[in-house]
């Protein structure tokens, strides 16, 4: 799927900015589906099926944060949310009940688009080596590398995009630490500590799939003034 084939669902309550969304990505290729409410994208979500969400945090009713849990519970679907300029706490919010990424408003339509670019190229494509490994085992949690999947015994182990795509990172080199500036940028993300911070976020809510104590990591491990490594068994 070339990033252009992408069908994109809006979820934002100020009908203004909704419709103002849905033209300007449909002029950028994309094929797009409206929600004026989180009841409403529940509705829509129930009968189709979308490789992103762009999603405002404020909405009356539930909001955006909690939507996103409650979806992060049944789909793996990529969302990025909209916060408004100032709003750490519900950024770190989002991104621990699930979000791939969020953008502070006001913002640039350009820059949206190549956040949303940036969240479709995550997905995993196929970059083992024929002699390397093509499963890590961590302890009961295996991972397949070619397909990108997780697995706890028959159960899969649902991975966001951005889950994926750290897992795709990191098994590439097992067993060597990638820095956190490494991670941004591997990840597509702009410079700065601000994503450094969000990067740690996403850790933390890997490390929770496949660690027995994620507060003592054994998988994946920090490495202190390295960054982070993979270390299956």
């Amino acid at each position: 799927m070339s990033e252009k084939d992408a069908h994109l669902l809006i979820v934002d309550d100020d009908e203004r900015i909704r419709d103002l969304l849905k033209k300007f990505l449909m002029r950028n290729g994309f094929l797009v589906t409206a929600a004026r409410d989180a009841a409403h994208a529940r509705r829509v979500l129930s009968g189709l099926d979308f490789d992103l969400i762009v999603m405002d945090v404020m909405m009356p009713g539930e909001d955006g944060v909690s939507l996103t849990r409650a979806l992060r519970e049944t789909h793996t679907t990529p969302i990025l949310l909209l916060t408004a300029r100032g709003e750490t706490e519900h950024r770190i919010a989002g991104l621990e009940a699930g979000a791939d990424d969020y953008l502070a408003k006001p913002f640039e339509p350009k820059e949206l688009l190549l956040r949303i670019n940036a969240i479709l190229r995550r997905v995993p494509e196929t970059t083992a080596q024929e002699n390397a490994p093509k499963i890590l085992h961590l302890g009961p949690i295996r991972y397949d590398i070619e397909r990108g999947e997780m697995w706890q015994g028959d159960n899969p182990v649902r991975l966001t995009a951005t889950e994926s795509q750290l897992m795709k990172i990191f098994s590439a080199q097992p067993g060597e630490p990638v820095s956190r500036a490494k991670l941004v940028e591997d990840l597509g993300r702009d410079k700065g500590q601000a994503q450094e911070r969000a990067v740690d976020v996403q850790i933390t809510r890997l490390r929770r799939k496949i660690e027995a104590d994620p507060k003592q990591p054994r998988y994946l491990q920090t490495v202190r003034g390295a960054g982070y490594m993979l270390a299956p068994d």
